[in-house]
């Protein structure tokens, strides 16, 4: 049986206190774990690009939004 959000929500409110700050305390880390592997992913996208000639490098303002808009 699925479980709603609503009702989540409403038996989370019902639990102790150390239960809610336990629950706080691992839904935190996972989600700290999950943007890890974001970043994680990003860079390994952004070397396998470096390594094709695909990232444009530069410190000039016209190139950079002559980039950005697919010029």
């Amino acid at each position: 049986m699925k479980t709603s959000f609503s009702n989540l929500v409403d038996e989370l409110r019902s639990r102790p206190r150390q239960e809610k700050e336990d629950l706080k305390f691992l839904l935190e880390r996972a989600l700290i774990e999950e943007r890890r592997q974001e970043i994680l992913a990003s860079s390994r996208q952004n070397r396998e690009e470096l390594k094709a000639g695909q990232l444009l490098f530069s410190n000039r303002m016209r190139e950079l939004r002559a980039s950005l808009k697919g010029e």
